[in-house]
């Protein structure tokens, strides 16, 4: 609790200051209560490639794993708010407006998730398949449906799912690269359009338990990163990236921290109780 009343005020600010608007046009909006984020030659999102002037993926207005992430930070501050009897009112207030701008994310047609919406295309709506979608059921709230969830983690398990990880778009869409290599003009135009992340497979493995509650099922997404690559490639240890395409051959950082963290993570979550390791 000391902890927390200490940080209690810094965080106040800082959800002040996404209110108010910061750099790099990051803000809220008012209207719906989402983060809206980004600029041209800005790139701000976990996907941020950028090759000289070229910034591969931009995703300019208001990305899906953010807004997650901001819906779950304002749930905490409710707790945060709670436990120290302080007024959590506005938190609440923004949270139940959040969860109704959450909805407009929400494709109807595909059953999952657009990755941004209020875009600077001509509908704003970016429908590509990509794993950000997966952050709105993996954290501890989650502001989808259960049957939207359930939707999202099987169209992530269709189209994404690798033995290595996730790939970081649909094979089936146009823009998508299934090998990663080359100059650096082609690898970064690789990096977020196809490529296999192996630290992706932690929000799947979570997302997916939430939805189905099946710890051994869960688990079994792990196998062979654990019981193969880890014995063939930096031995004991993960990489950070795989090719979209079959065999997924292992590229990038040879022992990744990101890419071992959420394995082991996800290891410890789908444990079986009363088993130890």
């Amino acid at each position: 609790d000391a902890l927390v009343r200490e940080l209690f005020p810094v965080l106040q600010e800082i959800i002040l200051w996404h209110k108010r608007g910061t750099r790099y046009n990051i803000q809220m909006d008012e209207n719906d209560g989402l983060l809206f984020a980004g600029e041209e030659g800005v790139q701000l999102t976990w996907m941020d490639a950028k090759v000289d002037n070229w910034v591969v993926t931009s995703r300019i207005g208001k990305p899906v794993e953010i807004n997650a992430l901001w819906y779950n930070a304002l749930c905490i501050m409710v707790n945060f708010a709670q436990m120290l009897a302080e007024d959590a009112a506005t938190y609440q207030a923004m949270i139940a407006q959040v969860k109704q701008g959450f909805a407009r994310f929400w494709n109807e047609e595909m059953g999952y998730c657009y990755d941004v919406i209020d875009g600077p295309d001509a509908d704003g709506l970016d429908g590509s398949l990509r794993p950000n979608q997966l952050f709105a059921i993996s954290l501890p709230h989650s502001p989808l449906t259960p049957e939207q969830q359930r939707s999202t983690v099987d169209a992530c398990g269709r189209h994404l799912v690798t033995a290595h990880g996730l790939r970081s778009l649909s094979s089936d869409d146009k823009a998508y690269i299934g090998h990663y290599g080359g100059d650096r003009h082609k690898r970064d135009g690789a990096y977020h359009q196809g490529t296999v992340w192996g630290w992706l497979i932690g929000p799947f493995v979570s997302a997916y338990l939430r939805v189905y509650g099946d710890k051994a099922a869960a688990r079994s997404y792990l196998d062979s990163l654990l019981n193969h690559h880890i014995r063939a490639h930096a031995v004991g240890s993960l990489s950070e990236i795989f090719d979209g395409d079959a065999p997924f051959a292992p590229r990038g950082c040879v022992a990744q921290a990101w890419s071992v963290a959420e394995v082991l993570r996800t290891w410890q979550e789908t444990q079986e109780e009363g088993i130890g390791d």
